[in-house]
């Protein structure tokens, strides 16, 4: 019999279900183990995949196009180690699996993702899948890996232990998925109950370490040996002085490219969106319908989009870094940092993932057991720099820091201005966490568990998959909130009709909270900007580009230059320093309430960061108007 699909001759039952049809099929399998990837391998959908823990943290469905099964869907769920219901991951599983996910049908058979490369501790996940009785097909990834560097596994002797098919299969090439096609159509007649097969005690890890161990021996697994470069690669990257220090290079390395070479290319893309503005401005002649869209609508919305070619090259870079397990490797050596203020290790791939957005990274930490843990890393999470914050720092820094070398030609002063804000973000997340955890999150520490995956090499569909989805989501905002926005701007900025905008309706608002935002060296525009941009925090960029638009003083200025017309430098920092510690994101607040219940948390936050954003501006602007 074929190693690639060995079937038992023994199934089991420990809760029968009614026999049938199979129609829904589940995806169970510990993080860094494939899943994610042979999800995307089986179902044709474009689902990120990362080298961490932590990527699904909930179900993901999709019909089985890949292998012509499309009457079957699949149930991609979080990535778990156990069904140990202390962690919100694990709840999602286990709901899913016993049928008692709100909404989610109950599944008929289940596939078991191992990572072959690690398969004795990833067994001690399998005795609790088999529990539930499910028809189940166990599905060993990366055993192309395994027996490239000397490993292996006797696959009839496993399924016989286990009592339910095994098939070795490689997610990445795709070898071995005829093993599911023949699993799933073998049951897709009705299913008849086995012999119940002898299990070790469930919920017992200790048990269930000693049950995998014992399998692991009398199928002659013989686990494989890490390349020599693997090996020395972790030994530079994760030295305890050689691993920092290349993190703080690739970061300094990563902002600069996107200065040297993203600049040049924003402001190209900008010169374009001028001259088909202009273009569309004399097409439509002088009148209240050229203001609207070219004024209002045109500036506001190109003043976002020009940025998107250096947001897109920074994902790129991140993106590299994470495909290619680097980052993984950063969340152990972060793990020391983590635990000096009281956080759990798992605390840094929700800090990390913010990066990109606050709110898939607040719902990643469902991967953190501990409840104050979780809520304490869910509060700071909104201190990490998101995208969103990208426009208007590239906005700013373009406007007012001139492109300095400070180290020869490698590091330029714009790059050091933008990387001091993304750790001055760090900084006060970190500061926050060891209040919170010293007060009123104060909880014991867990252990931080991470499997190590495999470098890789970063593949072109992948990034190009990423960088695509990135834009979309860019581009959908500024066509859809922005574009809202800078429609009802330009509307309140010529309320009355013929009135100067002082003296329209937006003037008057900007006016009235003008004292408040004065000693931050802000002027009524940059007021106006800052409630708009409580929506969205790139809207304020828009916003920016509709009001200079819509005055007759600065409307034949770019916005750079009418910024740099209205504020002092000590005004365009404090405004950066503002919205690196501002919650201006309603999106954000809405799930920090979904995740903690409460609309408390959500509360405290947001007057937490709003006075810390207003003292953190007030001071920029006072020393740097002292001292420049």
């Amino acid at each position: 019999m074929s190693d690639c699909c060995t079937t038992a001759t023994i199934e089991i039952a420990p809760t029968p279900r009614v026999a049938g049809k199979i129609q829904t099929v589940a995806l169970v399998g510990p993080p860094n183990s494939g899943k994610s990837t042979l999800f995307n391998r089986l179902t044709g959908l474009r689902q990120k995949v990362a080298n961490y823990p932590g990527v699904t943290v909930e179900q993901h469905y999709g019909k089985l196009n890949g292998i012509d099964r499309p009457d079957l869907t699949l149930i991609d769920l979080p990535g778990i180690y156990s069904l140990n219901t202390h962690s919100e991951d694990a709840r999602v599983a286990v709901d899913v699996l016993h049928g008692r996910m709100p909404g989610a049908p109950a599944p008929d058979a289940v596939l078991l993702v191992l990572d072959s490369l690690h398969l004795q501790r990833q067994l001690m996940l399998a005795a609790p899948i088999l529990a539930l009785g499910l028809p189940t097909l166990v599905l060993l990834n990366m055993s192309d890996l395994m027996e490239t560097r000397g490993g292996e596994v006797d696959t009839l002797a496993l399924a016989r232990e286990l009592g339910v098919p095994v098939a070795k299969i490689s997610a990445t090439r795709g070898t071995g998925l005829d093993a599911i096609k023949h699993f799933l159509h073998k049951r897709s007649e009705p299913v008849a109950v086995m012999p119940r097969l002898e299990l070790p005690v469930v919920g017992n890890p200790r048990s269930y370490r000693q049950w995998a161990t014992g399998i692991s021996t009398r199928t002659k697994y013989k686990a494989p040996i890490s390349s020599e470069w693997t090996r020395k690669l972790d030994s530079f990257l994760l030295g305890r002085l050689t691993g920092p220090l290349l993190f703080l290079v690739v970061v300094f390395g990563v902002f600069q490219i996107v200065f040297s070479v993203g600049l040049p290319i924003s402001n190209a893309f900008q010169t374009f969106l001028n001259d088909a503005g202009t273009k569309a401005g004399l097409l439509l002649g002088h009148g209240w319908l050229e203001s609207l869209l070219i004024d209002g609508i045109w500036k506001g919305v190109s003043a976002v989009l020009i940025f998107l070619p250096q947001i897109l090259l920074l994902f790129l870079f991140v993106g590299i870094l994470e495909d290619s397990g680097y980052l993984a490797r950063a969340a152990l050596i972060a793990d020391r940092v983590m635990r000096a203020i009281g956080l759990n290790g798992k605390a840094f791939i929700p800090l990390l993932s913010a990066y990109a957005c606050a709110v898939p990274a607040i719902m990643a930490t469902r991967t953190i057991e501990n409840k104050r843990d979780r809520f304490a890393t869910i509060l700071v999470t909104p201190f990490m720099t998101c995208s969103a914050r990208l426009p208007i720092y590239m906005l700013m820094i373009a406007a007012f820091i001139p492109n300095k070398h400070l180290l020869g030609d490698f590091f330029g002063l714009q790059a050091a201005v933008m990387l001091s804000l993304y750790v001055l973000g760090f900084l006060a997340a970190l500061a926050t966490a060891r209040l919170l955890k010293s007060s009123i999150l104060k909880a014991s520490s867990a252990p931080f568990i991470l499997e190590l995956p495999q470098y890789r090499v970063p593949t072109v569909r992948s990034l190009g998959l990423r960088l695509i989805d990135r834009g979309k989501v860019f581009v959908k905002q500024a066509g859809t909130v922005i574009l809202c926005v800078t429609m009802v701007l330009w509307a309140l900025s010529h309320i009355p009709f013929h009135a100067d905008l002082p003296q329209s309706i937006i003037g008057h608002v900007g006016q009235w909270i003008e004292p408040v935002i004065k000693p931050l060296g802000f002027n009524w525009k940059i007021g106006i900007g800052l409630l708009s941009s409580v929506v969205a925090r790139e809207v304020i960029v828009g916003t920016l580009g509709t009001l200079y638009g819509a005055d007759p003083a600065t409307q034949s200025l770019s916005l750079q230059a009418a910024l740099r017309h209205d504020l002092t430098l000590g005004g365009a920092m404090a405004l950066v320093v503002f919205f690196a510690f501002a919650m201006q994101c309603t999106s954000t607040l809405a799930i920090v309430k979904r995740e903690t219940n409460s609309w408390r948390w959500p509360a405290l936050q947001f007057a937490y960061m709003s006075v810390l954003a207003y003292v953190g501006a007030l001071a920029t602007n006072v020393l740097i108007s002292h001292f420049f």
